[in-house]
């Protein structure tokens, strides 16, 4: 992509898990175009290191230690409109892939994958190009054009992002004002993204919704 006479590309990597962190860095530094330039395991470092000295590639798990690395996407689009942006996670691809290309990421790959796909993405998101698997896509263009052939398959695919990202909140055990003190909301708010979610997934109390979300959570993980 370079020769050694030029800038290599700097590359941020934000994920909570340091070994994960670690194992990203060692593949990209094998390239000798590209570099690491800078880490972080949340939303506020992230964008602290951004802004003392701005990355050209972002890669960005979902969970991060203050909340959502899809919020974070959507803070780096609107605030640092040069960067480009990769995802990887363990998340349902189905369910989180589009999301991230709406909020601004130019990729999604899976954690199980990124050995394999990582350095591939890379490249093909600098270039300003989608990384998607290749039922993804198809997801995308059917939708997009009216076919029914990928209909939602879940009714957990009606939900907000906002609404996803407290209903697994909901399921990992968290109460509604640690929710709120995690995503930064009022409890109010957060209560009315309960009531939300109860609808759209025609969920009766509240312990339903507990139920639903805890057994989402494990079947996801």
């Amino acid at each position: 992509m370079s020769n050694s006479n030029q800038q290599k590309t700097r590359i941020m990597i934000v994920d909570d898990h340091p070994i994960v962190r670690e194992g990203y860095s060692r593949l990209i530094e094998r390239e000798p175009d590209l570099q690491v330039c800078a880490e972080a395991d949340s939303k506020v470092g992230a964008i602290k290191q951004i802004m003392d000295d701005p990355p050209d590639l972002v890669i960005v798990d979902l969970s991060l230690k203050d909340g959502s690395g899809l919020e974070l996407i959507k803070d780096i689009k609107s605030q640092f409109k040069q960067i480009k942006m990769l995802t990887v996670s363990m998340h349902d691809e189905k369910l989180f892939a589009e999301r991230c290309i709406r909020a601004g990421s130019l990729g999604y790959v899976n954690k199980q994958q990124a050995a394999g796909q990582l350095i591939e993405a890379i490249y093909r998101v600098l270039k300003g190009k989608v990384f998607l698997s290749s039922e993804i896509t198809e997801r995308m263009i059917c939708r997009s054009v009216g076919s029914e052939n990928y209909s939602d398959a879940s009714p957990i695919e009606s939900l907000s992002d906002r609404e996803l990202e407290v209903f697994e909140q909901i399921g990992q055990g968290e109460t509604t004002r640690q929710i709120a003190a995690k995503l930064n909301l009022s409890p109010k708010t957060v209560e009315t993204y309960r009531e939300n979610i109860k609808h759209k997934l025609n969920l009766d109390n509240a312990t339903e919704l507990t139920q639903n979300a805890i057994q989402w959570v494990l079947e996801k993980n």
